[in-house]
């Protein structure tokens, strides 16, 4: 089955049960400096799921873009990728767990509504249940399980310690709260108080037995188990039962409780054709052809070929699709990533052997526009410009790559310590340094570069954990100023250069916006202060910001501004600075805005420059204004 259909009959069974279809928020997590990327299906949902009122209602449904850089290192196995769509839908106090249960087991087993899995091939997990905090087995999950097992003609086994006893031909697994519970902050003795959250139940395909046995002997003296990683199982979906909230006294049920439900599109995609390898599905195979066609090589032949192929093809993926939402390639935060992204595809494609030409990976723009041109048409829009940009990338590197060898035969002699020294500063990969010092009849010791790279992972971990601390989107005050400031400066841009400008992305933390945009050539100082006194004046006439729901095409045909209109609903919600029939701006957003331009201060821009072909970046701030106009 293709991905499209996947898609389709995910948001159409849903949709047919009274979800509305919302579309994907970026990649980049619109005005929340506390995370780089969206990293799971649930993230922009969180408020909502906390308790705020989602204006298309409590049934939702979508197909959410994800990204996770700490899955870098894992890809190039048969499931890990570092871009990913996540299949979800939601009940905000609406349905609960019965309803869910069934429409996901009728989603996945039907052949005409869903998409035809052998039931038999299924397996679930449930939570065990924590006496020491009064909190019970999943055993209601466990008879709804069975239930829509035997109508199938299954007779479903319900197994405690899996892990440890084996499957013992059971159906329904029992694992403890590292396995089965949800909670922004994992466990539950990690939640604070007014934490909500609850048991999940997993749901699982099976490969057979023949795979355990063949592809990796070294399980085979040990239990059998849905949660092994063997390779024989592979976890499809997960259902969140948001059932109770951390008190000072404990763990209490919540009065409204919530569905969150996920389900990986590729590997959804890849059990339909009963394949243990997501990287087979049409969401890579056009690229991994491409390859083929360049090296005549075929996937799949030679096992270290293949693990390059993969990583190849997952990071040029990711790259691409963080591009198209306006990330560009630097030293910092999500550019930092990117760049990270492109500069290991191309150490890649060199240990494979295409390394006479590093424009090559421009292609991948196109074909991956071309792969999710129906789901996400802004991908294809600007695969052009994707291509220059890559094709700049890569020439940068060549330079980068040219350092790293020179620095390499400064060292006499390599080391697991002096492998990482390359890998943090050049990008070299392991593999690489590992051959260069074969040729030279030298032997590293993994476990030096291990240790080191560890070090550096869990420094990466802490950082990350500070940055996701409060879970939330950043609404403070100074951050609601910036994101009024960037409206205004996104019309002053229009109006003194032109309606050529086009917005590539935005970033706004509680210090200062980031605006990046479509401009031919550098910006002049007396064109920047006429743009930053543009601005100013609309403070200082302290407009009203209003905002208003209607549909999606009276809103364009309204003049009202969008970033990538295909990303919206239907329905959207257009913020609107000036007074009605006299606007000085229209634009369609999710907000959180202030109520009048004279509490913003101040707007200063700080610096603007150059990110590549065509694109200019902008950053600028708000400072107090004891002067400025205040309501009322």
């Amino acid at each position: 089955m293709k991905s499209s259909d996947v898609r389709k009959k995910y948001l159409s069974f849903f949709a047919s049960r009274g979800h509305v279809i919302i579309p994907s928020a970026p990649l980049v997590p619109e005005n929340d400096p506390t995370t780089l990327f969206t990293g799971s299906g649930m993230q922009p949902m969180l408020p909502y799921l906390l308790g705020l009122e989602h204006p298309l209602g409590t049934r939702l449904v979508d197909s959410q873009k994800c990204f996770r850089a700490q899955d870098m290192e894992e890809v190039g196995d048969n499931r890990h990728t570092t871009f990913f769509e996540m299949l979800g839908n939601w009940s905000l106090g609406d349905y609960f767990k019965k309803e869910q249960i069934e429409w996901i087991f009728q989603f996945l087993t039907d052949k005409d509504m869903g998409i035809g899995l052998d039931p038999k091939k299924l397996y679930v997990s449930v939570f065990r249940g924590k006496p020491d905090i009064h909190i019970p087995a999943d055993t209601e999950a466990v008879d709804l399980w069975k239930a829509l097992f035997r109508t199938v003609g299954i007779e479903a086994s319900a197994i405690d310690f899996s892990e440890r006893e084996g499957m013992a031909d059971g159906r329904i697994f029992f694992y403890d709260e590292k396995k089965n519970w949800w909670s922004r902050v994992g466990v539950t003795g990690n939640m604070p108080v007014d934490e909500p959250g609850g048991p999940d139940s997993e749901m699982f395909y099976d490969f057979g037995e023949e795979r355990k046995l063949h592809e990796a002997s070294q399980y085979k003296n040990f239990p059998c188990h849905i949660n092994c990683d063997c390779g024989r199982f592979m976890e499809i979906c997960n259902n969140v039962f948001m059932t109770y909230k951390r008190t000072e006294k404990g763990f209490e049920q919540l009065i409204k409780k919530n569905i969150d439900f996920g389900g990986g599109l590729e590997r959804l995609v890849t059990v339909t054709n009963n394949s243990p390898d997501v990287f087979t599905s049409d969401l890579f195979t056009p690229a991994i052809t491409l390859i083929e066609k360049k090296l005549n090589k075929q996937y799949g032949a030679d096992e270290n070929d293949t693990r390059s192929m993969r990583i190849l093809v997952d990071h040029l993926r990711g790259a691409v699709m963080m591009m198209a939402d306006g990330v560009l390639p630097s030293n910092k935060a999500q550019g930092y990533i990117l760049r990270r992204l492109i500069r290991r595809s191309l150490l890649y494609g060199k240990k494979l052997g295409i390394s006479q030409d590093w424009m090559y990976i421009g292609e991948f723009a196109q074909i991956f526009g071309e792969t999710y041109e129906e789901s996400y048409p802004e991908v294809l829009y600007t695969s052009s410009h994707i291509k220059e940009l890559l094709e700049e990338e890569a020439t940068r590197f060549g330079k980068s790559l040219e350092k790293g060898l020179s620095e390499i035969k400064k060292i006499e002699t390599l080391d697991g310590h002096r492998a990482f020294y390359l890998y943090e500063s050049f990008g070299f990969p392991w593999e690489m340094t590992e051959e260069i010092a074969r040729d030279r009849g030298q032997n590293i010791e993994r476990v030096q570069f291990e240790e080191e790279f560890m070090k550096h992972k869990n420094a990466s971990r802490t950082a990350a954990a500070g940055m996701f601390k409060g879970g939330l989107a950043d609404h403070s005050e100074e951050t609601t100023k910036l994101h009024t400031a960037t409206h205004l400066l996104h019309e002053a841009l229009h109006r003194v250069l032109g309606d050529h400008i086009t917005q590539k992305g935005s970033n706004i933390t509680s210090e200062r916006l980031r605006f990046d945009f479509s401009h031919p050539t550098k910006l002049l100082p007396d064109v920047i202060q006429k743009i930053e006194t543009m601005v100013n004046e609309k403070i200082k006439e302290n407009l009203p910001v209003t905002l208003a729901s209607m549909k999606k095409e009276d809103a364009l045909a309204s003049g009202a501004r969008a970033f990538f209109s295909e990303r919206y609903g239907e329905t959207v919600t257009v913020y609107s600075i000036g007074e009605s029939g006299n606007e000085f701006s229209r634009e369609i957003c999710g907000g959180p805005h202030v109520a009048f331009t004279g509490t913003l201060g101040r707007f200063t821009i700080v610096k603007e420059e150059s990110l590549g072909v065509g694109v200019r970046r902008m950053y600028a701030s708000v400072t107090k204004n004891e002067s400025a106009t205040h309501p009322g």
